[in-house]
């Protein structure tokens, strides 16, 4: 087990009518905000008027941007910069999903940084201050409303990269069950195989002893697959989405991953496939995660047997076959959220293929399970056809 610092700040507060708290919580960071969220379905399932209620009860005073969509794009946040600059904007509160969290995380470090904010996405710049950030989630997938991460497109090019620092995890994250009633199912699906994913990343170690983590993510795996399939029979079950929404948050929230080397690999080879072809990020890596583990998974058949049998129930005793299983079983899994699990069914071809294995590993190799080089993530994008 590595040596390791865990330190996460963010207060989550989690429950039934939790958003009814915000203005509360917001005072206690600023008082001239800056009210960040997508499009118009906050405001049809009645969330805006509950948050721009209690913002007014606190007398806070704020300036709306709206706009966001999935891969959130770097214009966006150039306009949420001027705004808190020319505004004086001392908080920001971000309504919506992890495209929503990620556009404010970058729009508060961009708002304290004399350069263009995209040198802290390209590795330019380090992050070392930023506006407070605050959360009401709707989607449970991308776990943003806790980790210290934020990844944005950039349209010059379609370059989809991260920006990573401690300082960027939200002061508080809201998170109600109740507000993913209203969601598209597909949503909810594409959310459950962003979480699982987060988890792949980090159990998908050459790390040894690291027993406790393992467990720990073998139980989070199996707590998405259980109320994943629930959602599908039920999608209004309180329990199950509420299951759902605390498993995302600790799927990235860096509980997970400590004293492990992280691998990180399919999502380089996913943000490539949603910088051109701008699909949900969820449904990317439900077509991509598996061809990586068909890519890699002879390079430690003991672990992949060993998520086979803990995670999945398949039983037998030669470990190639189990750890084979083990992989169609996520896949079996995905299809029963109805997602896809190759590009083919998704009409993406090989076209930009070579772009994209070019694009993954400029200045790079991917991930730490196994190093990619360009040819070997090219490869893996065949596997996905």
């Amino acid at each position: 087990m590595k040596n390791f610092i865990f330190e996460n700040p963010t207060r989550i507060i989690f429950g039934k009518d939790t958003e009814n708290q915000v203005g509360e919580e917001v005072s206690k960071y600023g008082k001239k905000i800056l009210l960040h969220y997508g499009g118009g379905s906050i405001k049809k399932s009645g969330l805006y008027d509950k948050v721009i209620k209690s913002l007014k009860e606190h007398n806070i005073d704020f300036v709306e941007l709206s706009g966001v969509v999935p891969n959130p794009r770097l214009s966006l946040v150039k306009e949420g910069i001027k705004i808190c600059k020319e505004k004086k904007i001392d908080f920001i509160l971000a309504v919506g999903g992890g495209s929503v969290i990620d556009s404010a995380k970058a729009i508060g470090i961009g708002a304290v940084y004399d350069k263009d904010v995209w040198d802290f996405y390209s590795g330019v710049a380090r992050v070392e201050k930023t506006i407070p950030v605050g959360v009401v989630l709707t989607i449970p997938a991308a776990g943003s409303e806790s980790s210290s991460s934020s990844v944005i497109t950039n349209e010059d090019g379609w370059y989809k990269r991260s920006a990573l620092a401690i300082i960027m995890r939200p002061k508080f994250a809201i998170l109600n069950p109740e507000l993913t009633y209203t969601l598209p199912f597909y949503q909810t699906a594409c959310g459950i195989a962003d979480m699982f994913s987060h988890v792949m990343e980090r159990y998908f170690t050459n790390e040894q002893h690291v027993d406790f983590t393992d467990e720990l993510c073998e139980a989070t795996f199996r707590t998405i697959i259980k109320h994943g399939r629930k959602l599908v029979e039920n999608p209004n079950d309180y329990n199950s989405r509420a299951e759902i929404m605390l498993a995302s948050t600790i799927a990235h929230n860096g509980l997970l991953g400590v004293g492990r080397v992280e691998d990180w690999a399919s999502h380089g080879i996913e943000h490539e496939l949603s910088a051109i072809y701008d699909i949900a990020h969820g449904a990317g890596l439900a077509i991509v995660f598996p061809a990586w583990m068909k890519y890699v998974y002879k390079h430690d058949i003991d672990r992949f047997a060993k998520f086979s049998k803990n995670v999945f129930g398949v039983k037998g005793y030669d470990k190639e076959e189990i750890a084979l299983k083990g992989i169609d079983a996520l896949k079996e899994f995905y299809n029963y959220l109805g997602l896809k699990t190759s590009l083919k069914e998704v009409n993406i071809t090989d076209e930009h293929f070579d772009e994209m294995a070019k694009k993954a590993t400029i200045n790079r190799k991917l991930g730490n399970f196994v190093p990619l080089d360009t040819s070997d993530v090219y490869n893996i994008y065949v596997l996905s056809k």
